[in-house]
């Protein structure tokens, strides 16, 4: 299994971690279907959402495969009067990474990174280990530390 820059990152940070490989099916690139290949229920898998506000620029979303971003209280925490979503033919010109690749760690530039508060009731999840086909699990605290995270509540209530 090939170490990727986030693997790395979490290497010098001391932060114990498990790299869980995949198969990739390029046309279903979904977080569920992630969780389903890595054997861990969706709310434990986080995705990686590049953002753009309109006054402080691109930020990071992370949130449980299971949930939708909730722009509005994502702009709340940014100081943004409204939040989008990076186009998609931006998305690795910003961040480093393809879709379904997307990570925090060993990302192209260091951007605010805001986690829902979900994760911290786990006790171990899974975000993308920066390229398709491999995922990290680790402590959430770790990774929130590893990033440096901000913790809020971002998700569309179900």
């Amino acid at each position: 299994m090939a170490k990727t820059n986030a693997a790395r990152i979490l290497d010098g940070l001391g932060i114990k971690y498990e790299l869980r490989e995949y198969e990739v099916d390029p046309d279903d690139l979904s977080a569920e279907t992630v969780a389903a290949k890595v054997g861990l229920p969706p709310e434990q898998v986080f995705k990686t959402l590049a953002v753009q506000g309109d006054r402080y620029g691109i930020c990071l979303a992370v949130i449980s495969a299971d949930n939708e971003l909730d722009f509005k209280a994502l702009a709340k925490q940014t100081g943004d009067r409204r939040v989008d979503m990076v186009p998609l033919k931006d998305v690795q010109a910003v961040t480093g990474y393809i879709r379904g690749g997307v990570t925090a760690l060993a990302c192209k530039k260091d951007y605010p990174v805001y986690i829902d508060e979900l994760a911290e009731i786990c006790d171990v999840i899974s975000v993308s280990a920066g390229m398709r086909g491999t995922q990290i699990l680790l402590a959430p605290e770790d990774y929130i530390r590893a990033v440096n995270a901000k913790v809020a509540a971002i998700v569309k209530a179900k």
